[in-house]
């Protein structure tokens, strides 16, 4: 039949265009022998309303709120909050509003007060990046009590489903990670390090500690006998950090190999310069401007992205098309985990 119109739908049923409007816009004024003649008639033809036109003539106003980690300009959440950005203008026809709240991610207690706010603001979708489950927990009950759907981003809490989640495999992430360092550090590495940015015991995110456990599986199954070092520097006294990795290296004079499962691999990168180290094998993750420094430099030699812009980007779109083109969503997309190097580094940097 082509493009279905209202005024075919009302010829095929015997009714006025007016009772198929009604009829599809769920008003009253409909009597139960035409409301049926009508729905017979669209399930004969599959009738899908257009969605979209319907939006835009709601004009209702749609207001999302985002729960992001506190962070510094350039850093991985700010290319998040670049996607979010990039999706409020391509769908700025629905009327579309996000508001942003922030938490200390080395502070459980930040993540509750900053989730107090977001309720208060009474949005239609939530956008978060959770903290612990168990401190999650008291915002998703009170979500799901509402009934305000919300997506994960960066990280998934599966005891706790979300509406979506967007963001990278941790576990299998870190189990790659693994496989990649011990490919540079060659079968005969006897130690490897993890350095960690923590604070009281908090290493800020729950993708960073699942990403150290698939690490941590990797090695026990394929090189149990490396003895793997670690040295937690101070997410909150960034001044500290040279003297440690001073002591760490003293300690350790013939490590050779490490890991860091945070953003900030450029600590580690930078240190090696300034200590004039090009024997040493880094990998790290995300594409902040001072992490691709020291690729391009040699001081990390592989990068692992996940591209946190599509991310944001995707939650957005996601909250759009569920609350307002009534559209099915993924469940869980994972990004891919794209390795990098200074050779194809441009290439993708500038995608």
């Amino acid at each position: 039949m082509g493009r279905i119109r209202i005024k075919d739908i009302a010829r095929l049923a015997d009714v006025s265009v007016g009772t198929v409007d009604r009829v599809l816009h769920g008003r009253s004024g409909v009597s139960e022998v035409s409301k049926r003649k009508v729905e017979d008639i669209l399930k004969q033809l599959d009738y899908q309303p257009n969605m979209y036109a319907s939006a835009l003539a709601s004009n209702k106003k749609y207001t999302f709120a985002c729960l992001l980690p506190q962070h510094e300009a350039s850093e991985y959440w700010t290319d998040v909050e670049a996607g979010i950005r990039k999706a409020i203008d391509t769908y700025s026809d629905f009327n579309i509003g996000v508001l942003i709240s922030y938490y200390d991610p080395y502070d459980y207690h930040s993540f509750a007060q900053a989730a107090d706010v977001v309720l208060t603001q009474g949005p239609d979708g939530v956008l978060l990046a959770p903290t612990a489950p168990q401190y999650t927990r008291p915002l998703t009950d009170e979500l799901n009590l509402r009934a305000i759907p919300y997506i994960y981003i960066d990280s998934n809490i599966k005891e706790q489903p979300a509406l979506a989640f967007f963001g990278q495999d941790s576990h299998r992430s870190g189990f790659f990670a693994a496989r990649m360092l011990m490919l540079l550090a060659g079968e005969d590495a006897r130690e490897i390090a993890i350095f960690r940015k923590i604070n009281e015991g908090i290493v800020g995110s729950n993708q960073q500690e699942r990403r150290e456990i698939g690490f941590r599986e990797y090695m026990r199954h394929h090189h149990p006998h490396c003895q793997i070092r670690e040295l937690d520097l101070h997410a909150k006294r960034d001044t500290e950090d040279t003297q440690m990795l001073d002591e760490f290296f003293a300690q350790y004079p013939a490590l050779k190999n490490g890991i860091t499962f945070n953003s900030k691999a450029y600590i580690i990168g930078e240190y090696l310069q300034k200590r004039g180290r090009k024997d040493c094998n880094l990998l790290g993750y995300d594409l902040l401007q001072r992490n691709v420094d020291c690729l391009r430099q040699g001081s990390v030699f592989f990068l692992i992205a996940q591209q946190p812009v599509l991310q944001g980007f995707n939650g957005i779109k996601t909250l759009c098309e569920y609350l307002i083109l009534k559209k099915d969503v993924p469940g869980e997309y994972f990004m891919p985990i794209d390795l990098l190097t200074k050779e194809n580094i441009d290439f993708y940097y500038n995608r």
